[in-house]
């Protein structure tokens, strides 16, 4: 009987985490959403929205740490797929960019409320990002054998193309995005190729310190 009640309980959480995915949209931010709304949407009662979230910043919160999740879950799964053959750089960018394709509304919640005006999303968005550069700082390292510091500011450097490459491609077409996707394939060679060859040199200033610190 337990498991049934937690069944249920987990299938409404989810259907306000749906709903509140739908109602978003290049007009709509999370901040204008209602909890009525977003409770309608569910077919749920708005009293019964405090039965799974205290608010609705803890409904976006959610959505900012799933989202997050399951984009790095993805890119683990590219890299992995890497002992079969193929370009990490290829795979990890066409993977990003068929997310975003995929997650418009979870990916708009990201940039719009990056620079919003809750702290909460703020620094919740800022640790996502950073969950990223981590990551391939530690890939890279591994991988490539890049000293930590080349690792760390090339791993920021594509980590800044690709987001803003998710972001331009939102109101893109197929055929542009595609454009969009080998042009930024591109660009993060670029960045790797240059990496390369200044790993042998000694950094201007402490790398160890910062955002991807």
């Amino acid at each position: 009987m337990a498991g049934i009640r937690a069944q249920k309980k987990e299938k409404t959480r989810r259907a306000l985490i749906q709903a509140a995915l739908n109602q978003l949209s290049p007009e709509s931010s999370f901040s204008s959403l209602s909890l009525r709304e977003v409770s309608r949407e569910a077919h749920i009662a708005p009293t019964s929205f405090y039965r799974h979230f205290q608010n609705m910043d803890e409904l976006g919160l959610t959505l900012v740490d799933e989202g997050g999740l399951a984009l790095r879950q993805l890119l683990r799964q590219s890299r992995q797929r890497i002992a079969s053959g193929g370009s990490i750089i290829r795979i990890s960018v066409e993977t990003f960019m068929d997310y975003v394709a995929n997650n418009t509304s979870i990916f708009r919640l990201m940039l719009q409320e990056q620079a919003g005006t809750t702290r909460e999303f703020r620094l919740a968005i800022a640790r996502e990002i950073n969950h990223f550069k981590q990551e391939l700082t530690d890939y890279l390292r591994a991988e490539r054998k890049l000293p930590d510091w080349c690792a760390r500011v090339q791993s920021d450097a594509i980590v800044r193309i690709v987001f803003s490459a998710g972001a331009d491609s939102l109101d893109l077409s197929a055929a542009e995005r595609r454009i969009l996707t080998e042009q930024t394939i591109i660009q993060v060679r670029m960045v790797a190729r240059g990496a390369a060859t200044l790993q042998d040199e000694q950094p201007p200033v402490d790398m160890t310190i910062g955002p991807t610190g």
